[in-house]
């Protein structure tokens, strides 16, 4: 298993680029187990035991200029990009005037094949209400349909630690009917513009949409991009219904600075303004210092590259 997650935990391209190209520079990283703090792991980013990186991102503007540094490994982009304004995403830079054409330039670097647009999570308040989505949909897909093959879409988790943020915006879950009405809507747009529509870790069957369930961390979309077949195992880690393939993750929870006040991997704005004072673009690990407590380990790690494919998919 050497399919690097950059990351579920933050947004590395936006924030911590600077930092991540210094761990390929040195060819390993240090990540705290985020149970476990004191126990760290080793891993080694040697080009011949990756087999592919993932990035999850708002905003890879800052990383655009630097994509050079990837050019011994295989990636592709999670990029999300909804309709909430800044009530919702407190540090996002304006959708119409950045964040899209900022998705345009990096299809247009690596390819709209690697570069997967991210509608979630959806939730629903007076403000964003059915229409609301649809509509803003509709308009970010007009933009994006030369630009990405596949979007992904999910249905808002209220998970304890954000549950109080989300009642203070008025928002709520959409109902069984309303999900299904929402996407049968997304599926017609999507369908028009000519990309493919996937739920992220949803336990609704929505197949009879022509929806299917996704994976953002994709064996084959990984075959295809590498050119070789994978012995890839779904990840047990995640939720039952998330259908990611084993991944390392080697972001740190408490480091994203996008303000996203659904976000799930920020627990208070204290720890998070304590974690990014810590930031250090030379530091073998995210936004932390190794101390005498903590005990560092060698993952054990291979590439799970097998017969190289005759035929791309």
């Amino acid at each position: 298993m050497m399919i690097i997650s950059a990351s579920r935990r933050t947004d590395i391209p936006s924030f911590y680029f600077d930092w991540f190209t210094n761990r390929l520079k040195e060819r390993f990283v240090l990540v705290r187990n985020p149970v476990y703090p004191n126990q760290i792991s080793r891993i080694d980013l040697s080009p011949e035991l990756i087999d592919c990186i993932v990035f999850w991102t708002k905003n890879p503007s800052p990383a655009m200029d630097k994509l050079d540094s990837l050019k011994d490994y295989p990636f592709y982009f999670q990029f999300t990009l909804t309709s909430y304004s800044i009530d919702a995403e407190m540090n996002m830079p304006s959708k119409s005037k950045e964040i899209i054409n900022t998705f345009k330039k990096l299809s247009e670097k690596i390819g709209p094949e690697r570069v997967i647009w991210r509608y979630d999570p959806i939730f629903l308040s007076r403000k964003y209400n059915m229409e609301y989505h649809i509509k803003y949909f509709e308009k970010i897909a007009g933009e994006l349909s030369d630009y990405t093959k596949r979007c992904v879409f999910s249905f808002i988790d209220f998970y304890p630690k954000i549950k109080k943020q989300l009642n203070e915006m008025g928002a709520f879950a959409p109902d069984k009917e309303e999900k299904i009405m929402l996407a049968r809507e997304l599926q017609n747009i999507s369908y028009h513009y000519g990309f493919s529509l996937e739920t992220c870790s949803e336990t609704l069957d929505l197949s009879g949409l022509g929806i299917k369930h996704g994976k953002c961390i994709d064996d084959k979309l990984i075959e295809k991009l590498t050119g070789f077949s994978m012995n890839l195992k779904k990840d047990s880690n995640q939720r039952r219904e998330c259908g990611c393939m084993e991944s390392v993750d080697i972001g740190s929870y408490d480091t994203c600075g996008n303000g996203c006040k659904y976000c799930y991997a920020n627990h208070s704005i204290k720890r998070l303004e304590q974690n990014r004072r810590m930031y250090d673009v030379n530091s073998p690990v995210l936004c932390s210092r190794i101390t005498e407590e903590d005990q560092i380990k060698v993952r054990a790690v291979q590439a799970q590259r097998q017969e190289q494919l005759l035929l791309k998919l």
